[in-house]
């Protein structure tokens, strides 16, 4: 374990710590989204990846540089397009004539942080390419196997699947993704604000770090050992339980969708200053760890991530 100060001591609010610097700065370049902050950063100290769906034009790619430039982490984007290939994620070996053989070139997937962006825009075989990336922290090319630096996230945006061009990302591939965001119109305050402030490229350009290099790594850590009580999981198993029989749901959240949720809840309590998990933790992070992993029984519904995790927990008790 790490010999570090105690979680409480580091993070009180009256503490310049290091994780709310990253959420202070990350809210004036994203205007009044704070919350969406807050649960993007828990997603990445609990070693998950993320997935953000919203409309064109809302700050999607925005968070994501911006968070890979305050956490100084290795950051690649990737556009992906209609044409794209495996190879262009991965990498691939091109013949050098000098040693006479060939020589991998790895791809952007080596990398701290990749931005899959508009990942829905490719078709499910290049999607899949990711998929070992994301599960394993490697990549199998060509027969050998190769790790990836660590900490290694994903972060995929995609637009709505109503719209032209776009293929629907797999089951296995959404389940992949430990949370999902929408972050919305900002309101009026903070558009206004958005159109007669400084352009948000120049801002985040002049972002500096706010993690030295292999802290976020201690700060993982950190979130991998707040305490979860054995009543705390004795609730997440009955929100659980509630999806797999409940039948509003196509089919209910599997073991790793627990896993998602109890990390993820860990992480959200480190961020508040906290070394346990309350209930209300859980509540927190819930709609985006299960939004986009349930579906409704009848064909043709459509609910927001708020409603299901509102249904979620006005239909489960706490114990």
């Amino acid at each position: 374990m790490l010999q570090r100060a105690p979680v409480q001591q580091r993070i009180l609010p009256a503490t310049p710590s290091p994780l709310r610097q990253v959420v202070d700065q990350a809210g004036r370049v994203i205007l009044g989204k704070e919350r969406q902050i807050r649960l993007a950063l828990a997603c990445l100290l609990s070693r998950g990846h993320l997935l953000i769906e919203d409309l064109p034009g809302v700050g999607k790619t925005t968070l994501a540089h911006v968070l890979a430039k305050l956490l100084g982490l290795d950051f690649h984007r990737v556009q992906f397009t209609s044409d794209m290939l495996p190879a262009d994620i991965i990498g691939v070996s091109v013949y050098d004539r000098e040693s006479g053989s060939f020589k991998f070139h790895p791809g952007p997937v080596f990398a701290n942080l990749v931005l899959a962006d508009e990942v829905n825009r490719a078709t499910p075989k290049t999607q899949s390419a990711l998929l070992e990336a994301m599960e394993e922290h490697q990549v199998t090319a060509e027969g050998e196997t190769r790790k990836l630096p660590e900490p290694f996230f994903v972060i995929a945006t995609q637009n709505p699947s109503h719209q032209v061009g776009t293929f629907p990302l797999p089951e296995s591939q959404l389940d992949r993704f430990q949370m999902r965001l929408e972050l919305g119109y900002p309101d009026r305050d903070a558009e206004r604000a958005l159109l007669k402030g400084e352009s948000r490229r120049d801002m985040i350009s002049a972002l500096e770090p706010c993690l030295a290099h292999g802290e976020l790594l201690e700060f993982q850590e950190d979130a991998r050992n707040v305490h979860v009580a054995d009543a705390l999981v004795d609730y997440v198993q009955a929100l659980v339980e509630h999806t797999r029989r409940s039948p509003d749901y196509a089919s209910g959240l599997s073991p790793r969708a627990a896993l998602s949720l109890v990390a993820a809840a860990r992480a959200w309590a480190l961020l508040a200053g906290r070394d346990r998990v309350l209930p209300e933790d859980v509540q927190a992070v819930l709609p985006g760890v299960a939004s986009h992993r349930l579906h409704p029984a009848k064909s043709g519904v459509r609910r927001t991530s708020a409603e299901i995790a509102a249904a979620l927990i006005e239909a489960v008790p706490i114990p």
